[in-house]
């Protein structure tokens, strides 16, 4: 007669990360609705059981992994980006952490920006960080250009933050479609992108339509 197998017993808070990162990879792998908790429980290499005691249904499942993925996300930007550096360093440290963080995490990645984005509620989560990010590059430039003695409204500075972190997000896809593609250099990129435009604004030139 067969015995059940035999876990190795490990603090609750080791076992969850265990469990988080099977299902990371499983749901980057197999999208929400293909995965399966018998799949994540086996690549974690636990009881099926055991994850619905620890995490509960695969639909909390995956918003716990929302939740740990943009965390350590958000945390690593917000660890490099000083608010008492220069607008320009601030953003392009932002930047270079955010790059690193999608090409050290690209299954991390896939969850929150791909496989979320459609769904609900999840793409609510989705949009709740983005928000987040959005309120984040808004008040660093807002910061810069009353620096330089200048005014925007509200709207049109939602507006440049909602446009930096959308190209960002995008560049993102970008680089966790091209694993030899280097992240550091993926964030020179995308500063040169941002910081030519925005360094202009910060000097108050704009573009205008020609009139007729």
């Amino acid at each position: 007669m067969s015995t059940p197998p035999a876990f190795k017993r490990l603090p609750r808070a080791v076992r969850e990360q265990q469990m988080l990162d099977a299902a990371v990879r499983v749901f980057s792998r197999r999208g929400f609705h293909a995965a399966s908790m018998d799949e994540i429980a086996e690549d974690a290499g636990i009881s099926k059981p055991m994850v619905y005691a620890y995490l509960g249904t695969k639909e909390e499942l995956f918003v716990a992994c929302l939740h740990r993925e943009g965390t350590r996300m958000m945390q690593a930007i917000a660890g490099a980006a000083a608010p008492d550096l220069p607008a320009d360093v601030r953003l392009w440290r932002g930047l270079r952490a955010f790059f690193g963080f999608v090409g050290a995490h690209r299954d991390g990645w896939a969850v929150l920006y791909r496989q979320a984005r459609g769904e609900q509620p999840f793409a609510g989560e989705l949009a709740t960080m983005r928000a987040r990010m959005v309120e984040v590059v808004a008040g660093m430039l807002g910061h810069a250009l009353r620096a330089e003695g200048r005014e925007i409204t509200a709207v049109d500075l939602e507006v440049v933050a909602y446009a930096l972190v959308g190209a960002t997000e995008s560049l993102a896809d970008w680089l966790a479609d091209h694993p030899e593609a280097d992240p550091e250099k993926t964030a020179t990129r995308m500063m040169n992108v941002a910081w030519q435009g925005a360094g202009q604004l910060l000097h108050g030139v704009v573009w205008l339509p020609a009139t007729d």
